[in-house]
């Protein structure tokens, strides 16, 4: 069948390419729905990666968060019809020690791979978990960001000690609300701190014990564990005032993620006793175990509807354009691209 790829060819460019793929084999063939716009996207978009990271990527397919349908299955495993999220991290080799997102010869799609902008999708059965008929379909299309959260989890879990009364969560945008979210109902007697530099944004974390513009943090204030969300130019200060608020031996997660080197005060890390964990995408076992918490905690994806800032119809390249462009405008939220190409 002639499949068609909408990939990105220069800044704000789109074209159309067209493949004849084989569905004989044991590929998942999905229909994508509903697509979410990454800020990772947006650099390709916009061209602020560089021109030799765009040279070297492009042309290439955008999306890597996202669900869609099956509409077939050699393989026995999906009924057609079934709603699945899309696993955009692909092993070519399997490792006793590092986990699949870690292994450097993984491909990663709308990183230098195609992405989810195609009619259909050609997929491993172990690269799509099963989504429940009633889950949102908007916030399900972000589950690879939620993913972000859980996977960073599963590794605090293995390197950080018991003594949790008190977390921070640096960044007031779509992680961090993510985060602090996740960490409130997963640890029910803990309590939770944000720290950002948006009031307007902070209104948002209603559920939170406690936000602080990180202009205005008291002395007092301490966490025993914290997660860096903020990513960019900002995380170097993030970093600073997490190493200067987190109590001796804390476990830190570096979740935000930055073109730019970033000093460290090493001497406070070294004197406290600080552990650093850096996490980054996400394998197979992180997308299942996201969906069953979204299932055994219905209510974080209410939540989470509050992430939905824009959604867009998309039915030719020009409302990609208008969807990628109005995404940049967005002061809150994630933009959804109902996919209808």
């Amino acid at each position: 069948m002639i499949n068609q790829t909408y990939r990105l060819v220069s800044a704000r460019q789109f074209e159309v390419t067209y493949k004849d793929k084989d569905i004989k084999g044991n590929k998942v063939v999905i229909r994508p729905t509903h697509l979410s716009i990454c800020a990772a996207d947006q650099r390709y978009y916009t061209g602020s990666r560089g021109k030799e990271a765009m040279d070297k990527k492009l042309p290439m397919a955008l999306i890597h968060e996202g669900i869609g349908k099956v509409m077939y299955d050699p393989t026995g495993t999906f009924k057609v019809g079934t709603k699945v999220v899309m696993v955009p991290n692909i092993p070519n080799e399997e490792n006793e020690y590092i986990a699949e997102n870690y292994l450097r010869s993984s491909n990663f799609r709308s990183s230098g791979y195609d992405g989810f902008m195609q009619d259909y999708m050609f997929m491993d059965a172990d690269r799509l978990v099963a989504l429940p008929d009633d889950i949102n379909s908007y916030v399900a299309a972000f589950i690879e960001l939620i993913t972000i959260t859980v996977h960073s989890l599963s590794r605090f879990e293995l390197k950080a000690h018991k003594k949790r009364e008190y977390f921070g969560v640096w960044g007031d945008g779509n992680l961090g609300f993510i985060t602090s979210l996740i960490l409130k109902k997963l640890y029910p007697s803990s309590k939770v701190f944000v720290f950002g530099k948006n009031e307007y944004k902070l209104e948002h974390f209603s559920f939170v014990d406690a936000v602080y513009q990180i202009n205005n943090i008291p002395s007092e204030v301490k966490v025993d564990h914290a997660f860096e969300c903020v990513g960019g130019r900002g995380s170097e200060s993030a970093i600073e005032q997490i190493i200067e608020f987190t109590n001796p031996e804390a476990t830190v997660a570096l979740l935000g993620v930055t073109e730019y080197p970033v000093k460290v005060d090493t001497r406070m890390v070294l004197e406290k006793g600080i552990t650093l964990i850096g996490s980054s995408r996400s394998g197979s076992k992180d997308f299942q175990n996201t969906v069953d918490i979204l299932i055994k905690y219905p209510e974080i994806a209410e939540y989470l509807e509050t992430l939905v800032g824009a959604t867009h119809t998309v039915k030719s390249i020009d409302d990609i354009i208008k969807s990628f462009e109005e995404d940049l405008t967005l002061s809150w939220g994630k933009t959804i691209m109902e996919w209808e190409i």
